[in-house]
């Protein structure tokens, strides 16, 4: 599962951590949002199923209230000893650049299937519930859309 995210480091010149195989974060699943300051500034949201952080690209500050949607590119999975992982990524290094946790929390999983992951978030800054939805657009079905459901 986690091959690609191992073939893109060289753990030699990263502080990224190796895949371990720590199989759970604690008896409730956690959720990670760091500001990965790349390329392009980005936030990396991560959620951890399966195991695996399961990663997604989102190129604006994630919303915190209902009504504002974002594009999320679905990444490659992660260790789940990345969701305390910051650092600098060093220059030439895949994802180079600055990354800091933004906000941190657990979750609890609502809906989980192809097309639609469906969470309720106790962050810091982000809480509520959330959904990330399967879009056409993207290359190889990997865009979403992520946003807060608004509350009745």
């Amino acid at each position: 599962m986690l091959e690609e995210y191992a073939k893109k480091r060289d753990f030699e010149k990263t502080s990224e951590p190796p895949a371990r195989g720590v199989e759970k974060s604690s008896d409730k699943p956690v959720f990670v949002v760091q500001r990965h300051d790349a390329t392009n500034l980005h936030y990396d949201f991560r959620l951890e199923l399966d195991g695996v952080l399961k990663s997604w690209a989102v190129p604006k500050e994630p919303p915190d209230s209902a009504g504002i949607k974002r594009l999320a590119i679905q990444t490659e999975d992660h260790p789940l000893e990345y969701a305390d992982f910051e650092g600098e990524i060093p220059k030439g290094e895949y994802g180079a650049g600055k990354v800091e946790i933004w906000d941190k929390g657990i979750f609890e999983l609502q809906k989980h299937n192809e097309k639609e992951i469906a969470m309720t978030l106790h962050g810091e800054k982000l809480e509520g519930d959330y959904v990330l939805i399967r879009t056409k657009y993207g290359k190889e079905g990997k865009g979403w859309l992520f946003f807060k459901k608004k509350t009745d």
